[in-house]
């Protein structure tokens, strides 16, 4: 039984850097591989946005989430893997641990990104260092 993969993935050059590093280590990785994009569904709540609207909102949301997707597994389906490709809705932090720890999975590779606030934010990305904490199986950070 191979080893069960979880690769969250965004339309960031991190995840883009990330998914070219296992592309280079293709021999250290299974051949199959699942890709997972949460829509964060509470930066669309957060503005002033109609009730009427927030449904088209959400369904224009998801199919960029679902470009996204199709994106990154035709690079992974070149380079050989088959990929599972998973579009969630909610807080990408724990939609991520939370399909992770319900589903069983024994590795998730994240790429992180610099940014503000705190030290380990700064090393790790805020997403990747609260999932780094917040996930049963390890974590490649890449």
């Amino acid at each position: 039984m191979e080893t069960k993969i979880l690769i969250p993935v965004d339309g960031s050059n991190t995840a883009g850097r990330t998914l070219e590093k296992i592309i280079a280590l293709k021999e250290r990785f299974p051949q199959e591989l699942t890709l997972l994009h949460v829509v964060d569904v509470d930066k669309l709540t957060y503005r002033m946005i109609p009730d009427f609207q927030l449904d088209m909102i959400k369904e224009n949301a998801g199919k960029a989430g679902q470009h996204v997707l199709d994106s990154k597994t035709v690079m992974l389906e070149q380079a050989g893997f088959v990929v599972d490709a998973r579009l969630e809705f909610g807080p990408p932090r724990q939609t991520i641990c939370k399909v992770a720890n319900v589903e069983g999975f024994q590795l998730m590779v994240i790429g992180r990104r610099e940014s503000t606030g705190e030290i380990r934010d700064v090393l790790f990305g805020s997403v990747a260092n609260y999932v780094l904490h917040n996930v049963a199986c390890p974590v490649l950070l890449f």
